[in-house]
């Protein structure tokens, strides 16, 4: 049986903050299992490896032999959780939240141990509360208590609006803690402060009050932002292995040692073996081929991962350009077509919006030059051919013709 220290020391690894640690170690020097709780609102159907931050987590948790609740926030979802948002978020249809609550159910299961996982859904005791009932859950909350959370501070000092019914969302998530009865509660860094209202909410009504542990949000793969399905900027758990394999192989030097430190199952002592390999002289590159082939064997397999790492050197080994590169036509009506254009119409990205973006970001190429305007106008002709790439992995070769009109 692993002693309190040794199982203190997993815990802490990774994690940002435990509030309060001498609580938890208190906790977890009893002699039943903890009741470790984390909500996820289906707002997407995929989850990402950002995702996996916390229920990486989940599965220490089990492994210690602790109870885990994997809460689908199915009545949270359609409010629509107004953390890090400046404007009031979209609710989900009850048809889109039902639908994307499927796929959690059927991925999480690459990372917790289905025999110890239960999967619960917040609308199990939000849907049977009464308007009454929910009234007396928002008078145990001030809203100069809920004006202290940063988001949404800006928004009132700006004079942006913010929807009464997003200050329910801190108060409905804390009290999934109240009816869950949990002893711990994991959430990112983002969501601190609905993680401490579970505490008070607790409080208020007679159960002792969780350990809250956060977690460090996971940059995507530009390496700024918080990695989202919507910036597209993320891994997908579910994602074909050589997909998933090249994308991690994009991502920068500096933000791999995130990456490992973050995902990867390696002790701390073999990173910084890992390190101290790449400040010896070692090609980065190897190393996070290494990164990415773990990941892809911990969604796929081993030998999935492996026909992805051969396949990437394949396709790659000729300066990073790909040797069966797509060739793909584009008829322009008039002698010279606009880059934004090309590049949704070529399907090198998704709208107009995301070729300005990637352009702006720098991550566009035209004949290996890189485009820095995005007004820029591609001639139309019966020998314009192009090589276009966006970011490090997309790449068309577009015949631009003229229809001659």
């Amino acid at each position: 049986m692993i002693n309190t220290i040794e199982a203190l020391a997993i815990l802490k690894r990774g994690s940002e903050e435990i509030l309060l640690e001498a609580e938890l170690i208190k906790r977890l020097q009893g002699n039943k299992p903890l009741r470790v709780k984390a909500g996820f609102d289906p707002t997407a159907p995929d989850l990402h490896l950002g995702h996996t931050v916390l229920i990486n987590k989940l599965r220490q948790f089990q492994d210690l032999g602790h109870e885990v609740i994997f809460l689908i926030g199915d009545f949270t979802g359609m409010i629509g959780d107004p953390t890090g948002k400046n404007t009031t978020r979209p609710p989900l249809s009850r048809d889109e939240i039902i639908d994307n609550a499927r796929t959690y159910e059927q991925q999480i299961y690459k990372i917790l141990d289905p025999q110890k996982t239960i999967v619960m859904f917040n609308s199990s005791w939000m849907g049977e509360m009464s308007a009454a009932d929910l009234i007396s859950l928002a008078a145990k909350h001030t809203v100069a208590r809920m004006l202290e959370r940063d988001d949404f501070h800006k928004r009132y000092t700006s004079n942006q609006s913010i929807a009464i019914h997003e200050f329910l969302y801190p108060l409905v998530q804390g009290y999934d803690s109240v009816a869950l009865k949990a002893d711990v509660e994991l959430g990112g860094t983002d969501q601190k402060f609905n993680l401490l209202v579970g505490r008070q909410l607790q409080e208020i009504y007679g159960q002792p009050p969780q350990v809250v542990i956060t977690m460090p949000l996971l940059e995507g793969l530009d390496g700024i932002q918080k990695m989202s399905k919507s910036l597209n900027n993320y891994v997908g758990i579910n994602e074909p292995p050589g997909e998933m394999f090249g994308k991690l192989m994009s991502i920068s030097d500096e933000l791999m040692w995130r990456y490992y430190d973050l995902l990867s199952f390696r002790s701390l002592k073999e990173i910084n073996e890992l390190k101290a390999k790449v400040e010896m002289g070692a090609n980065p590159r190897d190393i996070k081929m290494e990164l990415a082939e773990e990941i892809v064997t911990r969604f796929h397999s081993v030998t999935a991962a492996k026909s992805a790492r051969e396949d990437f050197i394949n396709r790659f080994r000729h300066g990073g350009i790909p040797e069966d590169i797509e060739n793909s036509e584009l008829v322009s009506p008039t002698p010279s077509l606009g880059i934004t254009n090309i590049l949704k119409l070529s399907g090198l990205t998704s709208s107009a919006s995301e070729a300005r973006r990637m352009i702006q970001q720098g991550a566009v190429r035209v004949n290996n030059e890189r485009v820095e305007n995005i007004d820029m106008e591609l001639p139309a002709g019966a020998s314009c051919v192009y090589l276009i790439q966006v970011g490090k992995r997309k790449f068309k070769r577009v015949a631009l013709v003229n229809d001659g009109k």
